[in-house]
């Protein structure tokens, strides 16, 4: 379980990002956390494995409290967490194979991450995942060469290679385009029930978030508006988390009639 207690982050400038946020999702929940831009959701999924340190509050991922952490103690915790980032943070020259393993860079001694040596287990492991998402054969393409979706789905299996408990997915469709944003969702969710993972996934489509999440948190100047389920999210609960717009076209479910298509 992920339990976030009175967190609050305000940067140099004087910015409050997060206002007294309290939070708590069990382990296999997929969580949706929208707001407008500035509302402090990327801001959230730093600070749970701290890119960014809060101000105040507490972060527990199970039984361990993660802020007071030491440099050496949190390199551990993040292999608890796996990340995946909007621009998809892959080594370009590197290739699809390559970047998969890369998350294992946390497991391996200095040498073996130099020379990118692993263990076969992981390598096995590697291929196990490609072919889940439907990219073995792009094994041996580098980064530079894949579409976006493609991208992505490394981006997914490097995440997942750190065998965590918790995913942080910050914005994974905001470069792609419907059809592809739907499929990367699908997939998303479908490898958290495989494996029974908690995720938090910060998107700007409310429609996907009613789509793929069993939960929706919404946020608005840092602090939470909303908590709860899909289908609460009415005209009215948009407009407190958004403002004034017309949001009955927004809030209806786009048929999912792409089922098993993959980009």
């Amino acid at each position: 379980m992920l339990r976030l207690e009175n967190l609050s982050k305000r940067y140099k400038t004087g910015d409050l990002a997060l206002n007294n946020v309290t939070l708590e999702i069990p382990d296999g929940q997929l969580v949706a956390l929208i707001g407008p831009s500035g509302a402090g959701k990327s801001t959230l999924i730093r600070c749970v494995n701290r890119l960014v340190d809060a101000t105040t509050g507490t972060i527990h991922l199970g039984e361990r409290e993660i802020n007071g952490l030491s440099n050496r103690d949190l390199r551990r915790a993040r292999r608890r967490m796996g990340m995946i980032f909007q621009e998809y943070a892959l080594v370009e020259r590197l290739t699809v194979m390559e970047n998969v393993l890369s998350g294992r860079l946390g497991y391996v001694n200095f040498w073996q991450s130099l020379f990118r040596k692993y263990p076969k287990e992981n390598v096995r492991e590697a291929y196990r995942l490609l072919d889940r998402v439907d990219m073995m054969h792009m094994v041996d393409k580098r980064a530079d060469e894949l579409s976006g979706g493609q991208r992505q789905r490394v981006g997914i299996c490097r995440a997942l290679i750190q065998d965590p408990e918790l995913l942080l997915v910050d914005e994974p469709t905001a470069s792609l385009d419907p059809k592809t944003s739907r499929q990367i969702m699908r997939l998303i969710r479908e490898l958290c029930e495989e494996r029974g993972l908690a995720a938090i996934i910060n998107i700007h489509d409310v429609a996907l978030a009613q789509m793929f999440s069993e939960r929706v948190v919404g946020l608005k100047l840092g602090e939470i508006v909303y908590d709860g389920p899909p289908e609460g999210l009415t005209p009215e609960v948009l407009t407190e988390i958004y403002g004034e717009e017309d949001w009955e076209k927004t809030i209806e479910k786009v048929e999912d009639d792409d089922e098993g298509e993959m980009a």
